[in-house]
């Protein structure tokens, strides 16, 4: 699993399918992650134009787009799943279509039946608990750290700015 924590933070860019402004939601913290990692990074929420953030952080809003089917280069980006598991399908399908090629289904964001079609649409998965250091599977706020350092990207980026 470490060669796929791996291959998916060598990936050049990066999306959040889930994600918002509300600090309390965990598509909030892990858009956050990847900005304060100064990642390339896009928000994905089709009901939301904006993610905005607390003044603390000095991060502007980052505009939204509503699907993977929207990312300008979708074969180029490895995407952080943080939606309800019936919304993560359609994601999923969406991101297969469009030609993405590597997954991280975050805690709650998939069932058995999510896990099964992502493992064999998707050429890189991150889902479930083997191999992760956190209690409930691969998260991007637990094991990120490790990817990017086995990936080389450390402070790599923009500057949290896309």
């Amino acid at each position: 699993m470490e060669t796929t924590l791996t291959s998916f933070f060598k990936t050049p860019v990066f999306a959040v399918a889930g994600a918002s402004s509300d600090p309390t939601k965990f598509g909030h913290k892990v858009l956050l992650w990847y900005l304060q990692h100064s990642l390339p990074v896009h928000a994905l929420n089709p009901n939301a134009p904006r993610i905005s953030f607390a003044p603390s952080t000095t991060l502007a809003p980052v505009p939204t787009l509503p699907g993977p089917a929207a990312l300008p280069s979708p074969a180029e980006t490895a995407l952080s799943v943080i939606t309800p598991p019936a919304v993560t399908m359609r994601v999923l399908r969406e991101a297969k279509r469009a030609g993405v090629r590597a997954v991280w289904l975050q805690p709650g964001s998939f069932d058995a039946e999510v896990e099964e079609f992502a493992r064999g649409a998707f050429e890189i998965v991150l889902a479930g608990l083997e191999g992760s250091e956190g209690h409930e599977g691969w998260c991007v706020l637990v094991d990120g750290e490790r990817g990017v350092r086995g990936a080389g990207r450390e402070g790599e980026g923009q500057g949290g700015k896309l």
